[in-house]
């Protein structure tokens, strides 16, 4: 679901660098798992609904209340031996908001233990200096905390005053327990305008990792269509994250700057790097081939707080089983699942610009969520691709 920016633009990765380890799931590093060749899922695990925030484009829709139905410890630690036995590398712990349950330690713990990497996505208001020693003592791998703007507009975004005070703490007191952390941003035409201030907030304190995430219509989010970008205003966006990474590279600060849920960053990077370093692009087109683009239903996977299995985190009403009935190794390689199996195959089922687009190969057909919420069509176009009809034809020339 990744574009690496500083990967991809900015020369962070080579093509052999991933040949090096094999490109299978279980040898790479974690920042070359994109572009392993088995897709191994990482799967998304809401462990619990419950969230302290009131988060504007919340994908679960969380409130601070008790919901009935998640699973218990006992079948928490079922579901992480399966998916350690299955091969999954990474286990992403989000929510809701995940600190808001009491066994979230035993888990992470049980799931290092397994040897899968354990990542957490939070709103980072409730990570003590406790809490971030008791998580660095037990080897979790990242904790990515959720930043859409400075001060008054993130708390506007997140429903509660101070949101953005105490997440900022929450981010030092990981860094001064050796906790690999970073900020995801989701853009909308509310924020974008903080996209600068956001790197510079990255630059003054020191967080390695950044990450834009396009806006996908899911839960709360879905009344939010028209806080998209519209194409224009996309290319832009995409164009000064760009110049601002490599800005970073330049004045020797680099930072791993990413974007995530629109897959049309990837073509886009590589036209760009055709006109300012066409050897460069041609390494990146390789790397993009590896990606393969949108990987919901192949390459990543959703287990929700009641045990519901989702191609990916946003697409929650669609399930194709549940753990406490079979295993989710076993619901993910069920091929008699049409729709799961399509998903694996996503280009022979596109329409609409999608199918006839030269980037499909690198793109996979973009976010099918998104196609649903706007059109009705899983398999209809992405309506968030901002290439041009030029660009996507294959009469265009390189």
């Amino acid at each position: 679901m990744m574009i690496g920016v500083s990967k991809l633009y900015c020369g962070g990765v080579e093509p052999g660098d991933v040949l090096r380890y094999g490109s299978l799931s279980e040898k790479l590093p974690s920042h070359l798992l994109q572009f392993s060749k088995d897709k191994r899922p990482v799967v998304v695990w809401n462990v619990t609904r419950r969230c302290n925030l009131k988060c504007l484009h919340c994908y679960s829709s969380s409130q601070n209340l008790h919901y009935a139905g998640e699973l218990d410890t006992g079948e928490a630690t079922t579901l992480l031996d399966d998916l350690a036995r299955f091969g999954v590398p990474v286990v992403l712990f989000s929510g809701g908001e995940p600190f808001m349950r009491k066994d979230l330690p035993e888990l992470v713990r049980y799931a290092v233990k397994r040897g899968m990497r354990a990542v957490v996505s939070t709103n980072g208001t409730l990570i003590t200096k406790e809490q971030a020693r008791l998580y660095g003592a037990m080897g979790l791998s990242y904790v990515g905390v959720s930043i859409d703007g400075i001060g008054e507009v993130h708390d506007r975004f997140r429903g509660v005053e101070g949101a953005f005070r105490a997440a900022l703490k929450g981010i030092r007191n990981c860094m001064e327990e050796g906790i690999k952390v970073g900020i995801r941003f989701t853009i909308t035409k509310s924020n974008y305008g903080e996209i600068p201030a956001v790197f510079d907030l990255v630059e003054k304190e020191g967080i390695p990792r950044l990450c834009f995430y396009h806006l996908v219509y899911s839960g709360r989010g879905s009344s939010l269509v028209d806080e998209d970008l519209g194409h224009r205003k996309a290319r832009n966006v995409v164009a000064m994250i760009l110049d601002r990474t490599r800005d970073l590279f330049d004045r020797g600060n680099p930072r791993e700057v990413l974007t995530v849920d629109n897959h049309a960053d990837g073509p886009y990077i590589y036209l760009r790097l055709l006109k300012e370093d066409p050897a460069r692009a041609a390494e990146v087109l390789e790397l993009l081939r590896m990606n393969e683009g949108n990987n919901s239903g192949r390459g990543i996977g959703c287990v929700s707080w009641d045990g519901e299995v989702h191609a990916d985190q946003f697409w929650r009403n669609i399930s194709f089983g549940n753990v406490r009935e079979r295993p989710f190794s076993e619901i993910w390689q069920d091929g008699s699942m049409e729709l799961l199996a399509k998903l694996k195959d996503k280009k022979s089922f596109v329409k609409g610009r999608c199918a006839a687009c030269r980037w499909l190969f690198v793109c996979g057909g973009n976010f099918r969520c998104r196609a649903e919420a706007v059109h009705g069509d899983i398999w209809a176009e992405d309506p968030a691709c901002y290439l041009t009809d030029e660009e996507i034809s294959t009469r265009f020339e390189f």
